[in-house]
């Protein structure tokens, strides 16, 4: 009982958390080379790079927290808005490339339908 306990408590970062992110930052870094000439791409993948950063980090501030404390409602604020903004994101670069019209407003309304979720999930209690 008493190791599972101290295991719990442990919040370093394990060996599979650490090659996650180095192949989040490979894939990133030859994202951004391949796309280098074109800014909006640029643009894309280092914001997508950087929120995901910030929404891990939330996440954890969140783990970390005492259940009801003020960090933790911090970091539970956070991580709506940063969720939001990946997916309207990805919404934007996949509605661009769909064959119609009709499939690209498919892809913003589940993105919209996805926001909400999260909203109410994060938000709304019950």
């Amino acid at each position: 009982m008493e190791a599972n306990r101290n295991r719990n408590n442990n919040f370093a970062p394990t060996w599979v958390t650490k090659a996650g992110f180095g192949l989040l930052t490979v894939n990133s870094v030859l994202a951004l080379y391949r796309s280098w000439g074109d800014l909006v791409s640029v643009v894309f993948i280092a914001g997508s790079y950087l929120t995901l950063l910030l929404l891990f980090r939330c996440l954890r501030d969140y783990e970390r927290a005492p259940r009801g404390s003020p960090a933790s409602e911090r970091a539970r604020r956070a991580v709506w808005p940063l969720t939001t903004l990946l997916t309207m994101a990805f919404a934007w670069k996949v509605a661009a490339v769909m064959p119609s019209a009709v499939a690209a407003a498919v892809v913003w309304a589940l993105a919209v339908a996805t926001t909400a979720g999260g909203f109410f999930a994060l938000f709304v209690p019950g």
